[in-house]
């Protein structure tokens, strides 16, 4: 059985379709997956079914219900911020060490998929960020980033600032931006020249699921 962890540069950069389709190549494959959403912030009871954890248990083909969101969501904040504001504004705050249990807990499945909230350094509480979450975990790691301008800058830093919290990427997949300035192509040619043998990936802007390039082989 394999764990990854599936981080960005930032939110909003595409973590949920990129987890979202491996689960459906994996499942392809026969694979039994498990993909975990366990921290989401903006949700709420009107919008969970177009929520990040609705995306995720349609990739798994499981009902979307109040029991299956709570299964793979335990930590549910309503305020579309960082969780640990988010939590703030409801009384409450993530149990670290809750969080990690609830990660390392047997799973009956080929391949468990952990997505990550915002980007990996987006603080959980007032001591630990997302990095720390992975890092705890001792898992490797997908970094997302997006195509738009900057994005090499981002990329290279965050991979920089994981590799300092010696957490391993063992790959990157380019979510291409809307307003994405050059082609994919150029963008991966440029970030490759920084970022060693990790694998680069491309995943073009889809029509559906089914049109996406293979991903599933960047998991052990």
């Amino acid at each position: 059985m394999s764990r990854t962890f599936i981080t960005a540069t930032g939110t909003g950069i595409g973590k949920t379709l990129v987890t979202s389709v491996l689960a459906r190549q994996l499942r392809a494959q026969g694979k039994t997956v498990r993909a975990l959403k366990p921290v989401i912030s903006g949700f709420t009871d009107e919008t969970l079914n177009e929520s990040d954890t609705a995306e995720l248990l349609r990739a798994m083909d499981r009902p979307v219900t109040p029991e299956t969101i709570a299964d793979i969501s335990p930590w549910r904040f309503a305020a579309p911020i960082s969780p640990d504001m988010a939590a703030s504004r409801e009384g409450r705050t993530i149990d670290f060490r809750k969080l990690i249990e609830f990660c390392n807990r047997p799973e009956d499945a080929d391949h468990t998929l952990i997505e990550g909230v915002g980007g990996a350094f987006v603080p959980l509480n007032d001591n630990h960020t997302v990095a720390d979450w992975i890092a705890e975990l001792s898992i490797p790691a997908l970094l997302v980033c997006g195509s738009y301008l900057g994005t090499l800058s981002h990329t290279i830093a965050t991979l920089a600032a994981l590799n300092n919290r010696r957490v391993t990427v063992t790959g990157i997949i380019i979510s291409e931006s809307p307003d994405s300035p050059v082609p994919l192509a150029e963008t991966r040619a440029a970030l490759g020249r920084f970022v060693g043998s990790i694998e680069i990936s491309c995943l073009p802007r889809l029509s559906g699921w089914n049109d996406a390039p293979d991903l599933a082989g960047l998991i052990g």
